[in-house]
C-alpha cells in the first residue's frame, strides 16, 4: 500500500502528461531572511500557480501562510533541512521536521539537503538515509537536494562531481535528485545516464539575462533532465507569473527558448 500512496502523491509534483516537474523552492527565508520576492509568500506561490509550476518547496512553518486554499491548485514540498548564512557553517544542514509531521500538514512530498564533501557530510548522509526509510514507509516521495559542496570544491559544477553527487542521493533511495547543471548537454547527459531516478536542475544564483536562463533549462531538458527546481531567477523576476510560464513550456511542451521568450514580451 506505500507504493501505491508514493504514487499518488508523486503525481501531485509532476505534469501528468510530459512526467517532468516545474518546482519553485521558497525555503530561502531560512537561510537569507525575508529576501525580495518572498516577502509576501502567499503572493508569491499564487504568482507561480498561476504561471504552471508543479510544485512549490517550503519550510514547514510558512504552510499554514498562504499554500493553498485559493487561486491555482500547486503541490506542495516540504524541506526538512534547514541552516542560516549567520552560522559558522552553512553547509552544516540539520533535519528540522519528521516524515510523520510533514503528513499531517498533507504534504505532497518531502525534502533533504545533502551537501557532498563537506565537513558535516557524515551526519547528513545519515540523515538522508534514515528519511528514506521513513518515507518509503509512510509512501511519502522524497526529493534529495545533492550538492558538491566543502572547502576543498573548487567547481561545484564539475560534471564528476555532480554525477558523484547525484548517485549518492539514488543509492540512499531518494526518489527525485535536484543537484547542479554542469554547463553543458554533453557533460550533463553524464549525470543523468548514472542516476537511475529523475534528475532536476537547481537554478544557482541569479542569471544576467532571460535568454542565458531559459537556453540553461533547455540544456537540461536536452540532456535527458525531468524537469527544475528553481527559486530566485523564478520569484525575483520581474513578472514571476510570465518567466514560470516560459519555463513550463520549455520543460513540458519542449518549447525552444526564442518561443519561451515571446512569453514574457
Amino acid at each position: 500500500m506505500t507504493e501505491i500512496g508514493k504514487k499518488i502523491r508523486i503525481e501531485r509534483i509532476m505534469h501528468r502528461d510530459s512526467r517532468n516537474m516545474v518546482i519553485i523552492p521558497m525555503d530561502h527565508g531560512m537561510s537569507d531572511g525575508p529576501i525580495k520576492g518572498l516577502i509576501d509568500i502567499a503572493d508569491s506561490i499564487n504568482r507561480v500557480a498561476e504561471g504552471g509550476a508543479d510544485a512549490i518547496l517550503m519550510q514547514k512553518g510558512m504552510v499554514n501562510h498562504g499554500h493553498r486554499g485559493y487561486g491555482h491548485d500547486i503541490g506542495l514540498i516540504v524541506h526538512m533541512s534547514a541552516s542560516t548564512s549567520l552560522g559558522p557553517d552553512p553547509n552544516n544542514k540539520v533535519q528540522v521536521c519528521t516524515v510523520e509531521e510533514v503528513m499531517k500538514m498533507g504534504a505532497d512530498a518531502v525534502s533533504i539537503h545533502v551537501n557532498v564533501g563537506s565537513e558535516t557530510e557524515a551526519d547528513q548522509l545519515q540523515k538522508l538515509g534514515n528519511v528514506a526509510r521513513d518515507c518509503n514507509y509512510w509512501g511519502m516521495p522524497l526529493l534529495a537536494m545533492m550538492y558538491p559542496r566543502g572547502k576543498d570544491i573548487s567547481n561545484p559544477h564539475d560534471p564528476e562531481l555532480v554525477a558523484h553527487a547525484a548517485r549518492v542521493g539514488a543509492e540512499l533511495g531518494a526518489d527525485v535528485i535536484k543537484t547542479n547543471y554542469t554547463g553543458d548537454v554533453d557533460s550533463f547527459k553524464d549525470v543523468v545516464l548514472g542516476c537511475p531516478v529523475p534528475v532536476v536542475i537547481a537554478g544557482g544564483p541569479k542569471t544576467n539575462t532571460d535568454e542565458e536562463f531559459l537556453e540553461m533549462i533547455e540544456g537540461a531538458i536536452e540532456a535527458g533532465a525531468r524537469g527544475v527546481a528553481i527559486g530566485r531567477n523564478v520569484f525575483q523576476h520581474d513578472n514571476p507569473t510570465k518567466i514560470t510560464k516560459a519555463i513550463t513550456e520549455i520543460v513540458h511542451h519542449k518549447t525552444s527558448v526564442e518561443e519561451a521568450l515571446e512569453i514574457l514580451k
